[in-house]
This record gives C-alpha cells, sequence and structure tokens, in this order.
C-alpha cells in the first residue's frame, strides 16, 4: 500500500510540476507582449507600445509542449521524485537548480540548433528564470507540508532494526528525533543470539536472525535496516537474501569506521555501490556557492583596484630593476602545484636564500625578521605592511586557483617538513586570507597556525567566509602581523 502510495505521490508532483512550468511559461509570455523589444532597455514609455512578437502563439506552444516533458525528465534524472524522507529542504533546491541549468542549455542549443528565430531573448530567459523560481517555491512547499504530515502520524514507513548494540541504539536514537521523516520502528531483532537484551532504547527486541522470515510473514515490514558491527556482516548475508527473497527493502548502515572527522557518502560506479569518507564540510551546492561568490567578488575588486595596480606597478618599476611581478610555485587544492602570484617587494635573488628555513622555530626569531627585511625594497616595505602585495593573487581567485578564504598556499619545501595532520589543509583550496590572516599572521606560531586552519575546515561555511573577509579589512588597514 505504501509504495502504491509512493507512486501515486511521485506521478502527482510531477503532474504539478508541468502546471507549474506552464504557468511561468504564460507569465513569461504576458511580460513579452507588455514589454516590446523598443522599450526592453529604457527607451521613453509614451509613445505606443508596437507590436513586434515575431511567432504566433501557437509557435509558443510548441515550444512549451516540448519543453515540459524535457524539463520533468531532467528533473527526474536528477532524483528529484525519489523519497524526499530524510533529505533537507537545500538539497532540494540544488537538485532544481541544476535541472533548470540544464534544460535551459537544452533549450537554448536546441532553438539555436534549429535557427527559431521566433522566439524572443526577452521571452527566454525570463521562462528560465521563473521556471527555476516558481519551481523552487513549490518544492519548498510541498517539502513543508510533507513533513508537517509526517509528524503528525501519517505516510510512515514501518521499518525492522536488525542489530542490539551501540550503533543500532544510536540509530534508533537518531529515528526518533526525527518524526518529520515518518519512519515507524515496529521492533529490533538480535543479531547475536544468547546474549538475553530484550530492548533496545525503548524498542522491543522480537526475535532473533534465525527467525527473521517469520517475523517478516507475521508483521507488514516497509524495510529491513542492519545496524551490526562490522566483525558481523559476514553473519547477515543469509538474512538479507531472505528479505530478497521477500521482497522487501534492506538497508545497511555502513558506518563501518569510527572515523572523528570524515564523513561518509555513498555513490555508485556502474553497478558497484561506493561508499565515500571526506573530511571537507562544505556540499556541491555549498563549493558552488563560494566559488561563484570568488567569481563575482575577484573580478568587481581587479576592475575597481585597476588603477591602484597599475600605480604600484609603475612604482615597484622605476624604484628597483627586476619584473613588476613575483612568481612562485605554491601547493593548492589536494596538494596540486600552481604558480602564485604577488608584487615584488624583495631585491632579485633573495627567495633562493630565504626559502631555506625552518617553519617551526626559525620563522620566529628575530634575526630571521632582519634577514627578510635587509632584502625588502624600499616600496616593498609599504607594500608588505598594509598586504598590497598580495592584491595579484585576485587574478588567481578568479581563475580558481585560489579562494577568496581558505588555508594560505604554501611552499613545496615547508611542505616536506609537515606533520601528517597538519595536510588535512590542503582539503580545501588555498585562500587570500584565513583565520590567521586575521588573528596575528606571523605573530601566531606555526601549531597554532596549523589548528587555526583545521578550524576553519571543520566549521566552515559561507557566513564564516563573509566574517573572515570583514576581519581582514581593519587587519589591512593597520596592517596588523605584517612585516
Amino acid at each position: 500500500m505504501l509504495r502504491e502510495n509512493d507512486a501515486v505521490v511521485r506521478r502527482l508532483m510531477m503532474v504539478v510540476d508541468t502546471i507549474v512550468i506552464a504557468a511561468a511559461f504564460l507569465l513569461s509570455y504576458l511580460v513579452r507582449i507588455r514589454v516590446p523589444s523598443s522599450y526592453r532597455f529604457g527607451l521613453s514609455a509614451s509613445r505606443p507600445f508596437p507590436s513586434d512578437i515575431p511567432g504566433s502563439f501557437g509557435l509558443y506552444m510548441i515550444f512549451l509542449l516540448t519543453a515540459v516533458p524535457i524539463w520533468c525528465y531532467v528533473l527526474h534524472r536528477n532524483g528529484i521524485y525519489r523519497s524526499w524522507r530524510i533529505r533537507k529542504a537545500r538539497n532540494i533546491t540544488w537538485i532544481v537548480f541544476k535541472a533548470s541549468a540544464m534544460s535551459g542549455l537544452i533549450f537554448g542549443a536546441a532553438l539555436f540548433l534549429f535557427k527559431s528565430t521566433f522566439m524572443s531573448r526577452l521571452f527566454f530567459l525570463l521562462f528560465a528564470v521563473l521556471g527555476f523560481l516558481f519551481l523552487t517555491a513549490e518544492k519548498i512547499a510541498m517539502f513543508a507540508v510533507m513533513h508537517a504530515v509526517r509528524r503528525r502520524g501519517y505516510n510512515f514507513r514501518k521499518i525492522l532494526i536488525v542489530g542490539t548494540g551501540r550503533r543500532a541504539e544510536l540509530f534508533i536514537r537518531k529515528i526518533k528525533s526525527h518524526p518529520e521523516w515518518g519512519l515507524r520502528i515496529i521492533g529490533a531483532v538480535e543479531d547475536e543470539p544468547g546474549r538475553g537484551i530484550e530492548g533496545v532504547d525503548g524498542v522491543k527486541v522480537i526475535g532473533d536472525l534465525g527467525g527473521l522470515r517469520g517475523i517478516l510473514h507475521r508483521e507488514p515490514i516497509d524495510e529491513v535496516v542492519f545496524v551490526v558491527p562490522r566483525l558481523r556482516l559476514q553473519h547477515i548475508e543469509k538474512a538479507v537474501q531472505e528479505c530478497e527473497i521477500e521482497g522487501v527493502k534492506v538497508t545497511v548502515a555502513v558506518d563501518l569506521f569510527d572515523l572523528k572527522i570524515a564523513k561518509a557518502y555513498r555513490s555508485e560506479l556502474e553497478d558497484t555501490p561506493l561508499l565515500t569518507f571526506k573530511t571537507t564540510v562544505p556540499t556541491e551546492w555549498e563549493l558552488f556557492a563560494k566559488r561563484t561568490i570568488d567569481i563575482i567578488l575577484s573580478s568587481l575588486l581587479i576592475l575597481l583596484l585597476g588603477p591602484l595596480l597599475l600605480a604600484i606597478a609603475f612604482l615597484i618599476k622605476i624604484t628597483s630593476p627586476g619584473p613588476v611581478l613575483f612568481k612562485q610555485v605554491r601547493v593548492g587544492l589536494n596538494k596540486r602545484s600552481f604558480i602564485m602570484h604577488k608584487f615584488r617587494t624583495m631585491v632579485e635573488g633573495a627567495q633562493d636564500d630565504l626559502t631555506r628555513v625552518d617553519i617551526y622555530n626559525e620563522i620566529y626569531e628575530p634575526r630571521w625578521k632582519e634577514k627578510k627585511l635587509a632584502y625588502v625594497t624600499p616600496i616593498g616595505k609599504f607594500l608588505r605592511k598594509f598586504s598590497l602585495d598580495e592584491l595579484p593573487q585576485l587574478v588567481d581567485v578568479f581563475l580558481g586557483r585560489m579562494s577568496l578564504v581558505g588555508p594560505r598556499p604554501t611552499l613545496p619545501q615547508e611542505v616536506d617538513q609537515y606533520e601528517c595532520w597538519h595536510r588535512r589543509r590542503f582539503s580545501m583550496r588555498p585562500g587570500l586570507t584565513c583565520l590567521w590572516q586575521v588573528n596575528g599572521r606571523r605573530e601566531v606560531k606555526f601549531e597554532d597556525w596549523m589548528k587555526m586552519d583545521l578550524e576553519y575546515l571543520d566549521h566552515w561555511s559561507l557566513w564564516l567566509d563573509i566574517k573572515i573577509l570583514a576581519k581582514t579589512v581593519p587587519v589591512i588597514l593597520f596592517g596588523t602581523g605584517a612585516y
């Protein structure tokens, strides 16, 4: 019965999506009629509207009848019609965005290949944007309704837990804390006979693995979840096969290792199921948003600071011999090397001597600072004081080699001195600024610097990036921690 209900819900969602896309289409068409091409770019509205709609409504309707099934199919391929029980709203929004972007590319390519001149760019842009916004609003509303319905005890799935250990107890507790998932536990099955356990976190033990078939015959069960220690996995194969024969859905909890940092992600390679452990916090959607912000802000800053960049380049050229830019190999995301750019602040050849340094001790000694300053040019002292020498890295950010915020890129010879736990900082794209940058820079000891980078990785969010960027401004203005 529940599977039939799920199928009805999926079909209903497709019907609603069709209506929503059609509504976005009609609104776009009405706007297109009301805003002819000669009025789109701010021309006087006192003149009468000319009739410049190039195609008939019938041609637009043919486009709609083609666009709706394509858009719904792309939504389906991206998994929007699979179960939403344990998904989050941002995951749903990301799927709608991907599907809308892919559909827009398909529509645009088709119109270009078939040279369809009847459709205006204004209509096409409005349809794509409104379609995404309408679908997102519809999905979020449906998401909220489904959660509300499940909290009231409707549309639930009956599940059987196989396992009575610590992992099973934590699993049961998590399900109880999320009533909006609509999962009702009917009992637990002892995976290791003879222990005499009667209940797990309030859930009654109703049998053992040997009696699983009888339980499946006796109880209406939608899903059996195996939550057993990894050493017991070889003992559940027969039980899994019994569920397969009975036609009951099986899920195996695969928290096989007690990892402290990494999180598990499920995927597939052809027909091979994969379990991936990843230590970085950001999701695909969050990384996309971070990269989008990097591109927008770096391009704007390059344009706004263009005159300053040219002035600095001119001053460097006339005050000391050598190139304007200093290029250096640094280690970035996943330990990939790239060329980082800075304004040159030292005399040529200085880095050949300065890069041979003990990162744990030598760089914090007074004589190291004196040695380094001996190579710095007069204009270089000013640039380094206010971090103006870092401005060319905005181009590295724009090109995707760096991010605005992230662990500072490191020299290869410094990486050779790293301990194992330091290397996790390479799991995020290197940044123009970071926690270390806004908390004293060279006044911070190396070990504390590494801990700050890992703290950033473990607590990353877009809001944290914004706070670090805001704190970077006064640090630059007052030259805190720089020399």
